[in-house]
């Protein structure tokens, strides 16, 4: 069974709280020197404090809830005392403490009110800044050039004056298109590499980790928002087939976190933040797809490994202030939230189930392969274009728009075309013939063409150093798969009107609506891409506001769901994780392994005696190792397991020792209250101020390190069952559990341990590794190389030697050594060893990162 405590003593009738067990032997070493509890508190309070912020900028590192929740267990009693104090010295102090007591309770509030205020006005001018960067390469307004083509005209019901091509000769068209393509692909791949590098990549993966605990410092800091927010737009508008949708979200978190750091309460409590967090995440998807109540479910759905009652309420007033104020915006002049929002008021039949269903598969399917392709491409990128980062974004834009501008459903952008493939065709809105019997082919063949390229597209541009997501072009893909499948029923309908299979058909009345198989697709393909359910159907009703089409959209979802499941557990962004190293249990995986924690844990681990060290053997041991923690034992040789002192804590008390004055270096270290009377306690305060009395007229000191241990750990039996010790993990949240029998350190386990022994597991049951891939992706690679010199050649010798590009085997300025800190991250692999304890490892065998500065 798991337990806090490996207790020797077990005649106490009492045992105490958690909060007060965790912080109880701190407070006893303070005890006898403060005689005020006041003053003790806030000493103690003050402790806590200095080492949490030292924690906040250790990256790569995990955050422990369960001293995360003791810390702020002890803020409350120390807040409690303080006022209690006040109160007796100076009596009521009336409204000032009242309103005090009222603003802090009311801190979350205020907090998500100015973020959701602040998303939705960077939504807003994100999507009226990519409109017109959109439409400014295929033309201009002549009446005003700042306007985008919808603005230019308005209420133009009979073609458009205003608007202009920016030549009759198309070819000219075609090359400014190109033009425009390449720019904006280089100036957003430029910005991104100088001034914020995670502010490429959608960021959904990484947010799952951080909210989970996961500390990646910068991820989420202004540089990266401002950064992302300027070249979104860019990215959407050279024409990758990438989205801003998952962006969003990024830039959503980001807003909260840079808001929520002015407020001191969620500065110093990581419990608080990851409500403000999860709370935009939500706010990011409503601004999105204008669906505030799909972007909770998707943040309790896809986003959160936690999620109270109270985050839930958080994160509906975060979105709900978003799409308000962008509602307020209204960047389309439409009253619209975003551009692909459509009505439908006809009703579909029961036998179009059928080709739902379809639809639903092919969800499945173009999920399961753009997820396999796309994580090949992801490590050919990862192992040979890390240092081409701005070349490899430019090109793409350069070959999409080449690819693109032939088709009209590829040279528009991708949300004006699910636009104009959601729509019915009645009413006069038409696209080029789309609605036209005589054109039905040419439309078929097209939209095959535009759902082929776009797939090829999103594999191989998803993950460039670009701001880029998955969701709209995976919807683009789903919309013109199902518009083609619709214009296809429809073409069945006319040449067998009479048939019994269309039997529910009104004569006279339109029987087929293309555009709904537009729109139950564009939901296949983003269930298929994502693996979620629930919040993809609320997210398409919230889109079309008819209840009509729920049930044959949780159709498609649902079958969509069971192909995919079929190709692997978890989408997209659960992939990522994988495929980056990142220390993340997914809660809504269920494993049945059938092992004890001990086939697991770590045997051999490095403990600290509660005596006999010196200040020296400690130092030398912290300069050795990388390890995030030791577990402190009574004697190497009995292993009676004491206690747990982190790494930081640890060097926290030692610095703090050498600034109090001159240390021996033979000082004897004790991590439990010392016999001795001769005491170096590190105080808070420089200037030096001891808590007990030192006396070093010989130079040796005894060092007292008992107040920083936790002397309550996590402990669990060697025979508890893997399965349970991973449900700790994912419900408690802690950094390292114990492994303790009889009272006697055993081992230790880690989140690391955990995934490595399940992918271990999983390989050896479904092997797939591919010995031959690494093969074909050197030879690819050299196939590149040698275009790469070719061409590098012939502009240095047309130019006369003045342009060097330097081809991929010399030097020049497409090369870049700066790179993205998740490129030196690698997949979780299976592995036969578990030395990996936490963090920042030296030999970690490819889990985390393969060089660290």
């Amino acid at each position: 069974m798991v337990s806090r405590l490996p207790n020797s003593s077990a005649q106490n009738p009492r045992r105490p709280s958690l909060p007060e067990r965790a912080i109880s032997r701190r407070l006893s070493a303070l005890s006898a020197t403060r005689p005020s509890g006041i003053a003790t508190s806030t000493t103690e309070h003050e402790f806590t404090e200095e080492i949490a912020e030292i924690k906040r900028y250790e990256d790569f590192t995990t955050i422990d809830w369960v001293q995360d929740a003791a810390r702020e267990q002890l803020r409350r009693r120390t807040r409690r005392k303080h006022n209690a104090g006040l109160f007796e010295q100076r009596g009521n102090l009336g409204w000032r403490r009242r309103f005090a007591e009222t603003y802090d309770a009311g801190q979350a509030w205020i907090v998500v009110t100015l973020v959701g205020a602040a998303i939705g006005l960077n939504a807003g001018f994100l999507n009226i800044i990519t409109e017109w960067l959109s439409d400014i390469k295929l033309g201009y307004c002549t009446t005003a050039f700042y306007l985008n083509e919808s603005f230019c005209c308005w209420g133009d019901e009979k073609g458009c004056p205003d608007w202009h091509r920016w030549s009759s000769f198309w070819p000219f068209n075609y090359l400014l298109y190109f033009l425009f393509s390449t720019l904006f692909a280089l100036a957003s791949a430029s910005l991104v590499k100088a001034f914020a590098p995670y502010a490429a990549g959608s960021g959904i993966s990484e947010i799952k980790c951080i909210i989970a605990g996961f500390v990646m410092k910068g991820f989420l800091g202004f540089w990266t928002l401002l950064i992302k927010s300027i070249c979104l737009p860019l990215a959407i508008a050279s024409g990758l087939s990438v989205g801003k949708e998952g962006p969003s979200v990024h830039y959503a978190v980001c807003t909260g976190n840079v808001i929520s750091r002015f407020f001191g309460k969620y500065k110093r409590n990581a419990a608080k933040t990851r409500e403000i967090l999860s709370a935009c995440a939500a706010a990011g998807v409503a601004v999105a797809f204008g669906s505030p109540i799909g972007g909770v479910l998707f943040s309790l759905e896809e986003m959160c490994s936690y999620f109270p009652l109270k985050t839930m309420w958080r994160s509906y007033f975060c979105a709900l202030v978003a799409t308000a104020v962008l509602a307020a915006m209204n960047p389309f002049w439409t009253g619209q939230l975003v551009m692909f929002e459509v009505r439908y008021d006809r009703s579909w039949h029961f036998f179009e189930t059928i080709f739902f269903i379809f639809i639903g598969i092919f969800g499945g399917l173009y999920g399961a392969f753009v997820m396999k392709w796309n994580l090949r491409a992801q490590a050919f990128r990862k192992k040979y274009l890390t240092k081409y980062a701005v070349l490899e974004a430019t090109l793409l834009a350069a070959g999409t728009a080449i690819l693109c501008f032939p088709n009209m459903f590829l040279r528009i952008d991708m949300t004006e075309s699910m636009e104009i493939l959601f729509l019915e065709c009645e009413g006069g809105r038409d696209y080029n013939g789309l609605c036209e019997a005589k054109n039905r082919w040419t439309m078929v063949f097209s939209l095959a063409f535009a759902t082929i390229m776009r797939t090829f597209l999103v594999i191989i541009s998803y993950g460039c150093k670009v701001p880029a997501g998955i969701f709209v072009p995976s919807m683009a893909i789903g919309a013109s798969f199902g518009r083609m499948v619709g214009i296809l029923v429809q073409a069945l309908h006319e040449a067998f009107p009479h048939a019994r299979f269309f039997a529910a058909c009104e004569p006279d009345v339109p029987c087929i609506t293309p555009g709904t198989y537009a729109f139950l697709g564009a939901a296949a393909a983003l269930s298929g891409i994502m693996h979620i359910t629930v919040s993809v159907v609320v997210i398409m009703f919230e889109l079309t506001g008819a209840l009509t089409y729920i049930l044959p959209t949780m159709i498609v979802v649902g079958v969509t769901k069971a192909v995919g499941e079929r190709f692997g557990k978890g989408g997209i962004a659960d992939r990522m994780i994988w495929f980056n190293g990142f220390p993340f249990l997914d809660n809504k995986e269920e494993h049945t392994f059938g092992v004890p924690v001990s086939q697991v844990m770590t045997s051999e681990v490095t403990s600290l005696p509660s005596s006999g060290l010196n200040l020296q053997a400690v130092e030398q041991l912290l300069s050795q190792t990388r390890y995030q923690g030791f577990p402190v034992v009574e004697d190497r040789a009995s292993k009676l397991l004491l206690g747990y002192i982190g790494r930081t804590e640890l060097r926290y008390a030692i610095d703090r020792t050498t600034k109090e004055g001159f240390i021996s270096p033979n000082a004897k270290c004790f991590f439990t209250q010392p016999p001795s009377t001769t005491l170096q306690t590190p105080s808070i305060n420089p200037p030096p101020i001891t808590f007990e009395a030192i006396e070093s007229s010989t130079g040796q000191q005894s060092i007292d390190f008992s107040r920083f241990i936790d002397p309550t750990p996590l402990a669990v039996h060697p025979r508890l069952p893997l399965e349970t010790v991973m449900e700790v993990f994912k419900k408690m949240g802690p950094r390292v559990i114990l492994v303790e029998y009889r009272g006697r350190l055993a081992g230790l386990v880690t989140i690391k341990d955990c995934l490595k022994y399940q992918f271990k597991v999983e390989a050896h049951e479904t092997p797939s590794h591919d010995g031959s891939l690494d093969l074909r992706q050197e030879k690819l690679w050299d196939i590149i190389s040698r275009v790469a010199d070719w061409v590098a050649d012939r502009v240095m010798s047309v130019s006369g030697g003045r342009i060097r590009l330097g081809g991929s085997r010399g030097y020049g300025y497409i090369e870049s050594d700066a790179v993205d800190p998740r490129d030196r991250l690698s997949p979780i692999v299976a592995s036969s060893r578990h030395d990996i304890l936490e963090g920042t490892e030296d030999d970690d065998s490819g889990v985390e990162l393969r060089a660290r500065s």
